[in-house]
Formats: C-alpha cells, structure tokens, sequence
C-alpha cells in the first residue's frame, strides 16, 4: 500500500480563551477533535464544512502554522509534528500553502519578483542569484503570469492576477504538497474558473498534491477526488467525490448537499435542521450533530459515534448511516 504523504493520526488543536485572573474555570476552544486522515500523493482532497468548523486550523496545523495540542502528524512516512523549526525547514520546500485572502497575503511593500524569490532565498539560501531569477521567471510563465509584472507592487493587480501570483509563489520551491485555503472564495466566478483550471493543469504536469479547503461544494464535484465533511472540529464523513454526491451517509452531509442553489426542478431557499449548534467549548457528550438532526435519538446524545467504515467505501460518524 502507498504510503500517504501526509498523515494525521489523532490531532487535536484547542485555544484558551480569556477569563479574569481570579476566575478558577479555563475555558478551552475545541477547535479540532481527534482527527485522522490520510492523503495519498496525486490526489486532491478536499475538507469542506459550515465556517468555524475546522477547517483552516485542520490545514494550518499540518502545514506547521498551527502546532497542534495533541496527536501526531506525519508527512511521507515521518513525524513532523514535534520537529524543532531548524530540523523542519528542508520539509517546508515541499510544503507550501495559499491563502484565502490574495489581497492579504502579498506584501504590499515588495514587488512580486521579492516575493517570489523570498522563499527560495530562505529555504535554498546555497541557490546561486541566477538561479533565482530563473526560476521566478519560469515559475510566473507556467502560472499565466506576465514577466513585466516583477517589478510592479500587489495594489498593480485585479484579485485574480493576485491569486496567481500567490500561486507561484507557492510553487517556487517546487514542493510536492499544497494546502490550497478557500483560494478562491474572494474572487468573481468567471476568474474562479481560471483558477481552478490553473491548479488542475499545475497537478497534472508537476505531480502535485492538494489539500483543498473549501465551503462550496459545487467545486469540490468537479474537482476533488476525496472529501472530508467536517462539524465541530470532527470528520463526520470521508468518501469518495462521486461516493459522497451520489449516496451521501451522514445528515450533515445531506443538509449541506440540499443548501446547494439548482436552478431547475429546485428551490433557492435554504435547508433548515432543528436545534443549534452546540458550544464548542462546553462540547455535548453525544453527536455533535445531534441537536440539529431530525433522526437523533437518545443513544446519540448520550454515545459520540466513532468514524467507521460501511459497505459502499465511505466512513461516517454516524450510529444509523446504514
């Protein structure tokens, strides 16, 4: 069996949220919950989810922006999780992220040619500066982008151009694993689809993998190949795209494939379970989904459902997925 290249085996990341100094109760934000995943190299998977659910904590944890409280983390078969910044700095050229935001992410004092070459500069510092000319040239050319744009600062550029660039900018390391978060949620849909093109035709010819985060799930049909549906920092289903879409297990998973807007034969109103979400600090012993779901019974808001696997591939968090 092919070993994943990136692994977690029980992550588990909470903040501290604050109090006065004489109060005796800590509160904890359970941001993610025992998480286990495995990504297998080529493949694009995706974490999808209502906002606050774990997602972007999920990628910065692996990525190492996030240290997580508990578990383990492994990428190409080696922990990497406990790893001092010195001995984890050749495994960050392999490991590269994209921001949500592509007005936030780019310096607005360096112009794009210092922005391309900062990451090749401090994680290749032995690189000759031949060299890195070369490679941002070749990077910005594979990217769509024009080679007259080195010279001009992130406010030259539309949303669109900016989120190429921050896309090169990942790839100048020429790493093997990005974690791609919601890349492309700020832009207007005719520039999505130049986007999502873009990293398709990039996974094809640089063998890249992807850790895709997103909250639209019309995306994830055409363009992931394994979905995480996330509630509450926990996965409550993993399957395959064309698994999940056709027989979706979990209630979670329905209520987020109903909300997607159908022009024909459909509704644009909004799906509504009962109950709300529970505390995420003070966490129900049961389902965390329990509240809201029309099929919950006792067993569930009193048992938390384990991740299992069922018959057609796909493992939920579910007591009556069957």
């Amino acid at each position: 069996m092919t070993t994943p290249i990136v692994e977690t085996k029980g992550i588990e990341v909470r903040f501290p949220l604050p109090t006065h100094f004489l109060s005796r109760d800590k509160p904890v934000l359970h941001a993610l919950n025992t998480v286990d995943i495995a990504i297998q190299p080529g493949e694009t998977f995706c974490v999808v989810g209502e906002s606050g659910c774990g997602k972007t904590t999920l990628g910065r944890a692996i990525i190492g922006l996030q240290p997580p409280t508990a578990g383990e983390i492994y990428f190409n078969g080696q922990r990497i999780d406990q790893m001092d910044e010195a001995t984890r700095k050749p495994i960050r050229r392999d490991m590269q992220m994209v921001f949500q935001n592509p007005y936030a992410s780019l310096n607005p004092r360096r112009n794009v040619f210092e922005t391309l070459a900062e990451p090749i500069r401090h994680l290749m510092p032995e690189t000759p500066a031949s060299e890195v000319r070369e490679t941002v040239e070749n990077v910005l050319a594979v990217t769509g982008c024009d080679p007259s744009w080195q010279r001009k600062l992130p406010h030259e550029f539309s949303g669109g151009q900016r989120q190429r660039i921050a896309i090169a900018r990942a790839l100048v390391t020429n790493p093997a694993f990005i974690v791609a978060d919601e890349p492309i949620s700020a832009l207007d849909v005719s520039i999505q689809a130049q986007i999502l093109n873009l990293m398709t035709d990039l996974q094809s010819k640089w063998g890249l993998t992807y850790l895709f985060i997103t909250h639209d799930l019309s995306v994830v049909e055409h363009f992931g190949t394994r979905v995480a549906v996330m509630y509450l920092g926990r996965v409550m289903e993993l399957a395959k795209t064309e698994t999940l879409f056709d027989a979706p297990k979990h209630p979670y998973t329905q209520l987020l494939l109903d909300a997607i807007p159908k022009l024909e034969g459909g509704s644009f109103d909004t799906p509504r379970e009962p109950g709300e979400l529970p505390d995420p600090v003070n966490m129900p012993p049961g389902c965390p989904f329990a509240p809201r779901c029309a099929m919950a019974e006792a067993r569930c808001r009193a048992e938390r459902p384990e991740l299992r696997p069922l018959s057609n591939g796909a493992r939920v968090a579910c007591h009556f997925a069957e």
